[in-house]
């Protein structure tokens, strides 16, 4: 039962990272945490990544070990190929989702460093 719990828990966890993720740009008082949480994440899949694969997400990690322990077998790397594929119940391509995945993730990012940066600087120096 309290494995059932841990597992709702993560993907709420999850969904909350990803949809932040990829909308968090948007309002101005939380475009700082974005910014953050968009250096979080491209820390865990390139620098984590460099020991345990490409693309890792310890929040992935662990939800698949509470996964394990519920008796799923076979899950993918992703946890968004995971949601699709449960969602629509079709086996998507995971090339598909993480080309996806990787073209959303870089359009956020730049909007987070554009909105944080670049246009912030700008109209500091239109106002003087």
């Amino acid at each position: 039962m309290m494995y059932h719990l841990f597992d709702f828990c993560f993907t709420i966890l999850h969904l909350f990272i990803v949809g932040f993720n990829l909308l968090g740009w948007i309002w101005k008082r939380t475009r700082r945490l974005h910014f953050v949480l968009v250096l979080l994440t491209i820390c865990s899949w390139l620098i984590l990544g460099i020991w345990y694969g490409l693309g890792y997400c310890p929040v992935t990690d662990w939800q698949w070990q509470i996964k394990e322990q519920l008796g799923e077998t076979n899950l993918p790397n992703s946890f968004i190929k995971y949601y699709v594929d449960k969602v629509t119940g079709l086996d998507v391509s995971a090339d598909f989702i993480d080309g996806a995945t990787a073209i959303g993730f870089a359009i956020a990012a730049t909007l987070s460093v554009y909105l944080n940066f670049i246009r912030t600087t700008n109209n500091k120096t239109n106002k003087k």
